[in-house]
């Protein structure tokens, strides 16, 4: 028996800051991706999102150009 499985590609999204940085819970806001900062403060801390691939707890991490973010399967590019 064969079982073939198919990987959903992860949705991905720019999103364009005129700053140095954006602090995590501001740049999931950003990006439509929460509700507001408390349900960031709640997904970021209890471990659902990832940095650059890594698991992020602290919701004042600076995000810079070049980062991305990684929350409910969706992947978000920090552009200058």
């Amino acid at each position: 028996m064969i079982i073939k499985a198919r990987i959903k590609k992860k949705e991905e999204k720019n999103i364009h800051i005129d700053t140095e940085y954006i602090r995590l819970d501001a740049a999931l806001k950003l990006a439509d991706a929460v509700q507001s900062g408390g349900h960031a403060k709640i997904v970021i801390q209890e471990g659902d999102v990832k940095v650059n691939s890594e698991t992020c707890l602290s919701r004042g991490k600076k995000i810079r150009p070049g980062d991305s973010i990684e929350f409910e399967g969706k992947i978000y590019h920090i552009c200058g």
